[in-house]
């Protein structure tokens, strides 16, 4: 591939956005035309779950294709070691501009808003926050550039990040480009405990439809599920606008866009927040591509993980992937050749607790580490199980079946199958003890519950 045809690569990466908020997976509200129009006629992964439930973990991952007990950052407030090599590094050396704007959320937490040159994971053009959160609200965004000086950008926050963008694409129409592009929506407003959307959105969703989960155990879903799908509305138009002004520029399909998130939302109904479970609702992730190499590809129906997505982007632009990316390509199931893909995927959390995770096709089975502390430790060297889901019956994962001698075995099995991938990620073969037994299904129970 010569450097004159190499694609152009744009990531449009949401924040906390729910795979269920998409209409390709099952969302009644045609909240994502645009994504599901891509993914139909891309290549859509339809079973990605994150590596990390977290902000900056997740990121990081993202950003390095390693994994965050590798990288270091385990949990947020860790910032990206300087000498990190991302994908910034990667593109550059290929003959790539590269350019980031938006949410950073890897530099140190005391800054809020301008990222230091050697934090900035050696992008060229620079237009962010470190916590995107904290310097901006939904109709007040403001980000800082290469100086490090802040500029305010009129309009709805989602608005205001894509006409930067689209003013990024029309400027960088001759040289092939890397935009990363870190959106802060559907994420809450931290000092409001609020989902903002652009005004009219939430009264056209509130009360519309609520997930399964969700229905069943409460949390804060129907105080904040009409602005937070109003937010996923927004986003899709922003989407939209993005491939409208490609399409306009004659860049469209000589572009490769990927569309992710950095994590679910389970709205308070596993622990006291957001996030930071490894349950669907907080792993699972809406994840499609198009463009060259994936334009017509399908649906894949394999077990993908945040970390396919570097070593999938620098393969599909012909570049080569690092010995040191932990993830795989999925280049070679988009060509449909055979290929050795795991069965399952691998989710770590080090924050809120120590666990760790493997789903595949059917079952999620999970672990917690009771003797060490969520955001202290990364890992631990004996975990307890936890859950036991079986996602073909059971797919917003009501009935946990850890302990039943019925399901003994199929634990046994996923226990052996979480050791080896934790072995593989580069930590230490744990201890994992048994649950105890038990007779009976095991209702969920609330938080609130639990407390009362």
């Amino acid at each position: 591939m010569t450097q004159s045809k190499r694609p152009n690569v744009i990531v449009f990466f949401t924040d906390q956005q729910r795979w269920d908020t998409t209409g390709v997976h099952g969302n009644p509200l045609g909240l994502t035309p645009n994504f599901d129009r891509m993914a139909q006629a891309g290549t859509h992964l339809f079973h990605t779950s994150t590596c990390q439930p977290v902000c900056g973990p997740a990121r990081a991952c993202l950003q390095t294709g390693q994994y965050a007990t590798t990288v270091g950052c385990f949990r947020n407030g860790i910032p990206l070691p300087q000498d990190a090599r991302t994908l910034a590094h990667f593109f550059q050396e290929g003959g790539y501009d590269t350019g980031y704007i938006g949410k950073w959320h890897l530099a140190d937490n005391a800054s809020a808003g301008p990222v230091a040159p050697a934090a900035r994971g050696g992008y060229d053009y620079w237009l962010a926050s470190n916590l995107l959160e904290f310097t901006s609200d939904a109709y007040n965004m403001v980000m800082y550039d290469n100086d490090g000086q802040a500029v305010k950008l009129p309009g709805y926050r989602v608005d205001a990040q894509t006409d930067a963008v689209i003013r990024y694409i029309n400027g960088h129409q001759e040289n092939p480009f890397f935009l990363f592009v870190s959106y802060i929506e559907p994420h809450h407003q931290n000092h409001l405990d609020d989902y903002p959307p652009p005004d009219g959105y939430r009264e056209m969703y509130a009360g519309r439809w609520t997930p399964p989960d969700l229905l069943a155990l409460g949390g804060s879903s129907q105080q904040h599920l009409g602005g937070y799908y109003g937010m996923v509305k927004r986003l899709d138009e922003a989407l939209g606008r993005m491939m409208d002004a490609l399409k306009s520029l004659d860049m469209l399909e000589n572009t490769i866009i990927l569309y992710t998130t950095d994590h679910g939302n389970h709205f308070k109904t596993r622990n006291g927040e957001y996030k930071r479970s490894c349950h669907e609702s907080s792993v699972r992730l809406p994840t499609a591509l198009i463009g060259p190499g994936f334009t017509g590809g399908g649906r894949l129906m394999q077990q993908f993980s945040l970390l396919d997505m570097p070593p999938t982007l620098l393969d599909a632009a012909g570049l080569p992937v690092p010995d040191q990316m932990q993830g795989r390509s999925i280049m070679p199931l988009v060509r449909r050749e055979s290929t050795d893909w795991p069965e399952e995927a691998f989710i770590q959390i080090s924050e809120a607790q120590v666990g760790r995770a493997v789903r595949t096709a059917r079952w999620k089975y999970g672990v917690d580490a009771p003797d060490k502390d969520g955001g202290q430790d990364a890992g631990s060297d004996r975990y307890v199980e936890q859950y036991l889901y079986d996602l073909a019956y059971d797919p917003y994962e009501l009935t946990n079946l850890i302990g039943m001698d019925s399901h003994r075995q199929t634990a046994d099995i996923l226990r052996d199958r979480l050791i080896r991938r934790m072995v593989d990620a580069g930590e230490a073969a744990p201890v994992i003890e048994q649950a105890e037994p038990r007779r009976g299904f095991q209702r969920i129970v609330t938080e609130a519950e639990a407390w009362a």
